[in-house]
Protein backbone atom coordinates (compact mmCIF):
# COMPACT_ATOMS: atom_id res chain seq x y z
CA UNK A 1 0.00 0.00 0.00
CA UNK A 2 1.09 3.58 -0.92
CA UNK A 3 2.59 5.95 1.67
CA UNK A 4 2.94 9.73 2.34
CA UNK A 5 4.28 11.61 4.70
CA UNK A 6 2.74 14.36 6.53
CA UNK A 7 4.60 17.29 8.96
CA UNK A 8 3.33 20.31 10.32
CA UNK A 9 4.43 22.77 13.03
CA UNK A 10 1.46 23.53 15.00
CA UNK A 11 0.07 27.05 14.93
CA UNK A 12 -1.45 28.28 17.88
CA UNK A 13 -4.99 27.00 17.80
CA UNK A 14 -3.85 24.02 18.52
CA UNK A 15 -1.91 24.82 21.88
CA UNK A 16 -3.40 22.54 24.94
CA UNK A 17 -5.12 20.20 22.15
CA UNK A 18 -4.98 16.39 22.51
CA UNK A 19 -2.57 14.53 20.07
CA UNK A 20 -5.10 11.82 18.65
CA UNK A 21 -7.85 14.66 18.24
CA UNK A 22 -5.75 16.83 16.83
CA UNK A 23 -4.16 14.84 13.72
CA UNK A 24 -7.60 13.08 13.05
CA UNK A 25 -8.96 16.90 12.30
CA UNK A 26 -5.74 17.75 10.32
CA UNK A 27 -5.91 14.33 8.16
CA UNK A 28 -9.37 14.50 7.82
CA UNK A 29 -9.12 10.90 9.29
CA UNK A 30 -11.41 9.31 11.90
CA UNK A 31 -9.66 9.24 15.42
CA UNK A 32 -9.41 5.50 15.47
CA UNK A 33 -7.65 5.45 12.39
CA UNK A 34 -4.95 7.74 14.25
CA UNK A 35 -4.72 6.18 17.41
CA UNK A 36 -3.81 2.92 15.51
CA UNK A 37 -1.02 4.88 13.41
CA UNK A 38 0.34 6.72 17.28
CA UNK A 39 -0.05 2.70 18.89
CA UNK A 40 2.26 1.67 15.32
CA UNK A 41 4.54 4.57 16.31
CA UNK A 42 4.45 6.25 13.09
CA UNK A 43 3.54 9.24 14.73
CA UNK A 44 6.52 11.85 16.10
CA UNK A 45 5.81 14.72 18.19
CA UNK A 46 9.11 16.61 18.32
CA UNK A 47 11.11 13.65 16.63
CA UNK A 48 9.76 11.11 19.25
CA UNK A 49 6.82 8.79 19.44
CA UNK A 50 4.24 10.17 21.67
CA UNK A 51 0.79 8.84 23.22
CA UNK A 52 -2.51 9.71 21.91
CA UNK A 53 -3.40 12.00 24.90
CA UNK A 54 0.12 14.21 24.68
CA UNK A 55 -1.08 17.63 24.92
CA UNK A 56 0.46 19.81 22.01
CA UNK A 57 2.07 23.20 21.75
CA UNK A 58 2.16 25.94 19.68
CA UNK A 59 5.25 25.38 17.64
CA UNK A 60 5.30 21.65 18.21
CA UNK A 61 6.77 19.81 15.08
CA UNK A 62 4.25 16.75 14.41
CA UNK A 63 5.35 14.21 11.61
CA UNK A 64 3.53 11.11 10.35
CA UNK A 65 3.65 8.04 7.75
CA UNK A 66 -0.10 7.18 6.70
CA UNK A 67 -1.91 5.55 3.78
CA UNK A 68 -1.75 8.00 0.80
CA UNK A 69 -4.02 10.93 0.24
CA UNK A 70 -4.33 12.96 -3.16
CA UNK A 71 -1.47 15.23 -2.61
CA UNK A 72 -1.63 18.72 -1.68
CA UNK A 73 0.18 21.41 -3.53
CA UNK A 74 -0.86 24.97 -4.14
CA UNK A 75 -0.72 25.43 -8.22
CA UNK A 76 -1.63 29.06 -9.79
CA UNK A 77 -5.35 29.67 -10.97
CA UNK A 78 -5.99 32.29 -12.81
CA UNK A 79 -9.17 33.38 -9.86
CA UNK A 80 -9.93 37.30 -10.55
CA UNK A 81 -8.88 39.14 -7.76
CA UNK A 82 -9.97 42.61 -6.09
CA UNK A 83 -6.55 44.41 -5.64
CA UNK A 84 -6.80 47.41 -3.32
CA UNK A 85 -2.91 48.11 -3.24
CA UNK A 86 0.48 46.84 -4.63
CA UNK A 87 3.77 47.09 -4.90
CA UNK A 88 6.82 45.39 -5.36
CA UNK A 89 6.95 44.19 -1.51
CA UNK A 90 3.48 44.06 -0.98
CA UNK A 91 -0.34 43.87 -1.94
CA UNK A 92 -3.89 44.37 0.07
CA UNK A 93 -6.09 41.97 -1.16
CA UNK A 94 -10.34 42.09 -1.04
CA UNK A 95 -11.04 38.99 -0.20
CA UNK A 96 -14.89 37.53 -1.04
CA UNK A 97 -16.96 35.92 1.46
CA UNK A 98 -16.75 31.94 0.79
CA UNK A 99 -12.73 31.67 -0.14
CA UNK A 100 -10.80 29.65 1.49
CA UNK A 101 -6.82 31.45 2.20
CA UNK A 102 -4.73 28.58 1.61
CA UNK A 103 -4.52 25.15 0.25
CA UNK A 104 -5.81 22.59 2.72
CA UNK A 105 -7.27 18.73 3.27
CA UNK A 106 -11.15 19.25 1.50
CA UNK A 107 -9.84 22.76 0.42
CA UNK A 108 -7.13 21.91 -1.93
CA UNK A 109 -7.55 24.09 -4.97
CA UNK A 110 -9.56 27.63 -5.38
CA UNK A 111 -8.35 29.68 -2.49
CA UNK A 112 -6.93 32.72 -2.63
CA UNK A 113 -3.13 31.38 -2.80
CA UNK A 114 -4.01 29.88 -6.07
CA UNK A 115 -5.21 32.82 -7.09
CA UNK A 116 -2.15 34.84 -6.06
CA UNK A 117 0.53 32.53 -7.32
CA UNK A 118 -1.03 33.42 -10.92
CA UNK A 119 -1.34 36.96 -10.12
CA UNK A 120 2.52 37.68 -8.73
CA UNK A 121 3.71 34.86 -10.93
CA UNK A 122 5.00 32.87 -7.83
CA UNK A 123 6.75 36.02 -5.91
CA UNK A 124 5.48 35.28 -2.82
CA UNK A 125 7.38 35.13 0.76
CA UNK A 126 8.29 31.87 1.98
CA UNK A 127 8.31 32.35 5.43
CA UNK A 128 5.00 30.38 6.04
CA UNK A 129 5.96 27.29 3.38
CA UNK A 130 4.32 26.04 0.11
CA UNK A 131 0.81 26.12 1.43
CA UNK A 132 0.90 29.72 2.44
CA UNK A 133 2.97 31.86 0.41
CA UNK A 134 3.17 34.91 1.62
CA UNK A 135 0.35 35.05 3.86
CA UNK A 136 0.73 37.09 7.02
CA UNK A 137 -2.28 36.68 8.48
CA UNK A 138 -5.66 35.16 8.07
CA UNK A 139 -9.56 35.98 7.95
CA UNK A 140 -11.79 32.77 8.20
CA UNK A 141 -13.57 31.38 5.10
CA UNK A 142 -16.88 33.27 5.00
CA UNK A 143 -15.61 36.30 6.23
CA UNK A 144 -15.08 38.87 4.06
CA UNK A 145 -12.75 41.59 3.50
CA UNK A 146 -9.17 42.84 3.55
CA UNK A 147 -5.67 40.64 3.62
CA UNK A 148 -2.19 41.52 3.32
CA UNK A 149 -0.01 39.53 1.47
CA UNK A 150 4.00 39.55 1.47
CA UNK A 151 5.60 39.07 -1.68
CA UNK A 152 9.22 38.91 0.01
CA UNK A 153 10.55 37.38 3.35
CA UNK A 154 11.64 41.02 4.40
CA UNK A 155 8.06 42.18 3.77
CA UNK A 156 7.09 39.57 5.71
CA UNK A 157 8.86 39.77 8.92
CA UNK A 158 8.42 43.58 9.46
CA UNK A 159 4.50 42.96 8.74
CA UNK A 160 4.55 40.08 11.36
CA UNK A 161 6.49 42.41 13.85
CA UNK A 162 3.90 45.42 13.72
CA UNK A 163 1.25 42.19 14.40
CA UNK A 164 3.24 41.01 17.38
CA UNK A 165 3.47 44.45 18.71
CA UNK A 166 -0.16 45.06 18.13
CA UNK A 167 0.67 48.56 15.95
CA UNK A 168 -1.14 46.74 12.88
CA UNK A 169 -4.51 48.48 12.08
CA UNK A 170 -7.44 46.25 11.72
CA UNK A 171 -11.21 47.52 11.82
CA UNK A 172 -14.30 45.32 10.57
CA UNK A 173 -18.19 45.56 10.48
CA UNK A 174 -20.37 43.13 11.93
CA UNK A 175 -24.41 42.90 12.22
CA UNK A 176 -25.02 40.95 16.05
CA UNK A 177 -27.94 40.06 17.19
CA UNK A 178 -29.58 42.05 20.23
CA UNK A 179 -29.83 45.38 21.78
CA UNK A 180 -26.62 46.97 22.75
CA UNK A 181 -26.51 48.18 26.43
CA UNK A 182 -23.66 51.03 25.76
CA UNK A 183 -22.83 52.36 22.13
CA UNK A 184 -19.08 51.41 22.96
CA UNK A 185 -17.00 49.30 24.97
CA UNK A 186 -14.01 46.47 25.21
CA UNK A 187 -14.78 42.91 25.40
CA UNK A 188 -10.72 42.04 27.37
CA UNK A 189 -11.29 38.25 27.65
CA UNK A 190 -8.38 35.59 27.19
CA UNK A 191 -9.04 33.11 24.09
CA UNK A 192 -7.92 29.38 23.60
CA UNK A 193 -8.65 26.40 22.31
CA UNK A 194 -12.48 25.05 23.21
CA UNK A 195 -11.81 21.50 25.44
CA UNK A 196 -15.65 20.57 24.32
CA UNK A 197 -15.06 20.94 20.75
CA UNK A 198 -11.81 21.12 19.25
CA UNK A 199 -13.27 23.26 16.24
CA UNK A 200 -14.19 26.16 18.38
CA UNK A 201 -12.55 28.60 20.12
CA UNK A 202 -13.37 29.68 23.99
CA UNK A 203 -13.08 32.17 26.34
CA UNK A 204 -10.97 30.61 28.97
CA UNK A 205 -7.73 30.37 31.43
CA UNK A 206 -6.44 27.40 30.23
CA UNK A 207 -4.05 27.51 27.53
CA UNK A 208 -5.09 30.52 26.17
CA UNK A 209 -3.88 33.67 25.05
CA UNK A 210 -4.75 37.62 26.18
CA UNK A 211 -7.60 38.97 23.60
CA UNK A 212 -9.24 42.23 23.63
CA UNK A 213 -11.78 43.64 20.99
CA UNK A 214 -13.07 47.62 20.87
CA UNK A 215 -16.36 47.82 19.47
CA UNK A 216 -18.73 50.93 18.58
CA UNK A 217 -22.39 51.39 18.02
CA UNK A 218 -22.82 52.53 14.11
CA UNK A 219 -26.79 51.16 14.02
CA UNK A 220 -28.99 50.12 16.60
CA UNK A 221 -31.97 47.91 14.81
CA UNK A 222 -34.75 46.07 16.00
CA UNK A 223 -33.38 43.26 17.03
CA UNK A 224 -29.67 43.56 15.48
CA UNK A 225 -27.15 45.76 15.84
CA UNK A 226 -24.56 47.24 13.14
CA UNK A 227 -20.89 47.27 14.63
CA UNK A 228 -17.34 48.79 13.81
CA UNK A 229 -14.83 46.76 15.90
CA UNK A 230 -10.95 46.86 16.28
CA UNK A 231 -8.92 44.68 16.77
CA UNK A 232 -6.03 44.80 19.12
CA UNK A 233 -5.19 41.25 19.39
CA UNK A 234 -5.66 38.79 16.36
CA UNK A 235 -6.97 35.49 17.96
CA UNK A 236 -8.67 32.76 16.25
CA UNK A 237 -12.61 33.64 15.74
CA UNK A 238 -11.17 36.67 18.47
CA UNK A 239 -14.71 38.75 17.42
CA UNK A 240 -17.07 35.94 16.81
CA UNK A 241 -16.05 34.41 19.95
CA UNK A 242 -15.72 38.07 21.94
CA UNK A 243 -19.25 39.05 20.74
CA UNK A 244 -20.82 35.57 21.48
CA UNK A 245 -19.18 36.27 24.96
CA UNK A 246 -21.55 39.44 25.19
CA UNK A 247 -24.17 37.98 24.38
CA UNK A 248 -24.33 39.56 21.36
CA UNK A 249 -23.31 36.52 18.49
CA UNK A 250 -22.72 37.63 14.73
CA UNK A 251 -25.45 37.38 12.75
CA UNK A 252 -24.94 34.06 10.68
CA UNK A 253 -22.25 32.46 12.56
CA UNK A 254 -22.80 28.65 12.09
CA UNK A 255 -20.74 28.07 15.07
CA UNK A 256 -21.21 31.14 18.38
CA UNK A 257 -24.79 32.15 17.00
CA UNK A 258 -28.42 30.71 17.72
CA UNK A 259 -29.37 27.84 15.64
CA UNK A 260 -30.67 27.72 13.00
CA UNK A 261 -28.05 31.01 11.92
CA UNK A 262 -30.44 34.10 10.42
CA UNK A 263 -32.02 33.70 7.03
CA UNK A 264 -30.08 35.59 4.37
CA UNK A 265 -26.84 35.05 5.15
CA UNK A 266 -24.08 32.55 4.02
CA UNK A 267 -21.76 32.83 7.01
CA UNK A 268 -21.04 35.26 9.61
CA UNK A 269 -21.88 38.56 8.48
CA UNK A 270 -18.64 40.07 9.40
CA UNK A 271 -16.22 42.06 7.37
CA UNK A 272 -12.18 43.07 7.62
CA UNK A 273 -13.05 46.74 6.41
CA UNK A 274 -9.84 48.41 7.13
CA UNK A 275 -5.85 47.93 7.39
CA UNK A 276 -3.58 49.87 8.93
CA UNK A 277 0.18 49.72 8.59
CA UNK A 278 3.59 51.13 8.47
CA UNK A 279 5.22 50.30 4.80
CA UNK A 280 8.12 47.80 5.44
CA UNK A 281 10.54 49.39 3.23
CA UNK A 282 9.28 53.31 3.28
CA UNK A 283 8.34 53.57 6.69
CA UNK A 284 5.20 55.44 5.35
CA UNK A 285 2.06 55.10 7.09
CA UNK A 286 -0.94 53.53 4.85
CA UNK A 287 -5.13 52.68 5.04
CA UNK A 288 -6.58 50.80 3.29
CA UNK A 289 -10.54 50.31 3.16
CA UNK A 290 -12.89 48.68 0.99
CA UNK A 291 -16.67 49.56 1.04
CA UNK A 292 -19.49 46.71 2.51
CA UNK A 293 -20.06 44.22 0.07
CA UNK A 294 -23.96 43.81 -1.48
CA UNK A 295 -24.20 40.67 0.77
CA UNK A 296 -23.43 42.91 3.80
CA UNK A 297 -25.86 45.72 2.48
CA UNK A 298 -28.63 43.59 1.33
CA UNK A 299 -28.95 42.09 5.23
CA UNK A 300 -29.00 45.38 6.38
CA UNK A 301 -31.94 45.96 3.87
CA UNK A 302 -33.55 43.29 5.57
CA UNK A 303 -33.34 43.98 8.96
CA UNK A 304 -34.49 48.22 8.28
Amino acid sequence: MNQTSFSVTLPEEYDGARLDKSLAELLHRSRAFVQGMIEQGRVLLNGAPAKKSALLREGDELACTFAALSAIEAKPEAIPLDVRYEDADLLVVNKPQGMVVHPAPGHPEHTLVNALLHHCAGELSGINGVLRPGIVHRIDKDTGGLLIVAKNDFAHTALAEQIAAHTFTREYRAIVHGTMKSPEGVVDAPIGRSERDRKKMAITQRNSKPARTHYSLVTQYDRFADLSLRLETGRTHQIRVHMAHIAHPVAGDPLYGPQPPAKGLNGQCLHARLIGFLHPRTGEYLEIEAELPAWYTQFLGRIL
